[in-house]
């Protein structure tokens, strides 16, 4: 097994699995579990790093970069998709911090086309439009309560009008799609119902508007320059490609209406909700710094209580939660999914993880109680619920 080295994990302290309470057996039974999926055909290959106690004990990459291509960098560039909502949440929680948002204000603030919200009603084939019960608030943006939708995640009317919109379109400004969204109808009434959706990407919005600036822009400044991400970008340049894994399934993407832009120049619409590439590396340091109390080398991001507060289920037991991608046993926080049992899930773990995923097959999660972080990186969206399973049991087999 490849021992990590920390040049190339973006300076993070490694240690031997041992020194951090992990098995090597076990980490010897993920890796073959993984080459016998990427031998299976489920993917050209994947990278792998899980970290404890600060400092990371696995970090390993198996197969090819791409359909026969190069083999697994540690430096290979992923399309994280929807793993780019927590750094997002991060960099508004950084303007809640500064005194400039509040999650209580209601999104019309900023964006006074959501002032007045209809709600989608379906009466057989009819749909009918109710005013929303109040208005949408940045917490609900943030905990995806806002009654916002995905155009490809369902069949109904509603949902089928925002895939006809086109409100992710990457040659539109971010303000000219979030302004199409404004004018199509809820899924739910605000704070009802836990429907994954866009609102992350109005999310962005707010962030450009309060800091004055491109969310690229915003988010170099405050989250990937101080945390030295050098590699997490909205795009990859030509100097970089070489290293960029590429789709396993791009048809996959292509059917189910969903954005597949090959991310080779600066899109018009820097989507919040799933627009970020990165490495290994570059995640890893933004997760240590979340494990870590929000600073990471000197750089203080984020203070220690704002992470516990987006870290905590923000949800309670009047919202419905019966969503195929918000598995029994948990809530949700501010950006992220949040375990609230040890049992009900379909893996093993701890009250208090927080997670999420790409649909490509990207996946992290922290376990503050176990003192531990992992990351999972991989490009094969067909096969992403198996891998992400696969992977969270078999590193939870291998703590000892």
């Amino acid at each position: 097994m490849r021992e990590p080295t920390p040049h190339a994990l973006g300076g993070l302290p490694t240690a031997r699995p041992e020194e951090v309470g992990l098995s090597r057996t076990g980490l010897r039974r993920l890796a073959e579990a993984m080459e016998r999926e990427i031998a299976a055909g489920k993917a050209p290959g994947v990278s792998m790093l899980i970290a404890r106690h600060g400092k990371i004990g696995l970090a390993q990459t198996l197969g090819d970069l791409r359909p026969n291509g190069p083999p697994m960098p540690l430096d290979a560039i992923f399309r994280i998709y929807s793993m780019t909502k927590p750094v997002v949440s991060v960099a508004a929680m950084m303007l809640v911090e500064e005194g400039r948002l509040q999650i209580a204000e209601p999104v019309a603030k900023f964006l006074p086309a959501f002032a007045q919200m209809r709600v989608g009603v379906e009466n057989g084939d009819r749909l009918d439009l109710v005013p929303a019960s109040r208005p949408i608030t940045i917490q609900d943006l943030m905990r995806h309560t806002s009654g916002l939708t995905y155009g490809f995640t369902g069949l109904g009317q509603v949902q089928k009008l925002t895939l006809a919109a086109d409100v992710m379109n990457p040659d539109r400004s971010a303000a000219a799609n979030i302004d199409a969204l404004a004018r199509l109808p809820l899924q739910h009434q605000p704070g009802a119902v836990w429907e994954y959706s866009l609102s992350t990407d109005v999310l962005g919005r707010v962030v450009e508007i309060v800091a004055g600036a491109k969310l690229s822009e915003v988010l170099k400044e405050k989250i990937l320059r101080p945390l030295v991400m050098d590699d997490t970008d909205f795009h990859t340049p030509s100097s970089k490609l070489a290293r960029r894994a590429e789709l396993f399934s791009p048809d996959f993407f292509r059917a189910a209406g969903i954005n597949a832009n090959d991310f080779t120049a600066p899109p018009a619409f820097e989507s919040g909700g799933g627009g970020l590439l990165s490495t290994l590396a570059d995640y890893a340091r933004f997760l240590a710094m979340l494990s870590g109390g929000g600073a990471l080398d000197g750089a203080r991001i984020l203070g220690p209580r704002t992470i516990q507060f987006m870290a905590s289920d923000h949800l309670g037991p009047g919202v419905v939660k019966n969503h195929a991608l918000l598995a029994p046993g948990h809530g949700f926080g501010l950006g992220f999914a949040v375990r609230t049992d040890p049992g009900l899930a379909p893996t093993a773990g701890s009250p208090g993880e927080y997670f999420w995923g790409g649909v490509a097959g990207t996946a992290f999660w922290i376990s503050p109680r176990d003192s531990l972080f992992a990351i999972l990186m991989v490009q094969a969206p067909e096969y992403r619920d198996y891998f992400r399973t696969l992977f969270r049991n078999l590193v939870n087999a291998a703590i000892l």
